[in-house]
């Protein structure tokens, strides 16, 4: 896994398919989002993304998650990630 800096994040090409397989890991996902939304809004806090690129190479930043939508996370810097890519949330 590469450490990243999140203004590398413009430069990334994203898969369209889901990175997890089962049910319980996207609502697990979905929580941990949401909750790294409240710590960003209320504290700005950093989270730690764990994602993949269009090539399944694994990737992890460390940012402030704004705001997050039905398909796309926002990140502090106006970046976005599609929430499809994301592994894991810390």
């Amino acid at each position: 896994m590469k450490t990243i800096a999140k203004e590398e994040l413009l430069n990334f090409h994203y898969s369209k398919m889901e990175v997890l397989s089962e049910p319980i890991e996207i609502t697990k996902r979905n929580m941990d989002l949401q909750r790294a939304m409240l710590l960003g809004n209320t504290a700005h806090g950093k989270v730690k993304i764990t994602f993949l690129d269009f090539q399944h190479n694994l990737f992890q930043v460390e940012t402030t998650i704004w705001a997050v939508t039905e398909e796309i996370v926002c990140l502090k810097g106006n970046l976005f990630i599609p929430k499809n890519a994301i592994i894991e949330i810390d």
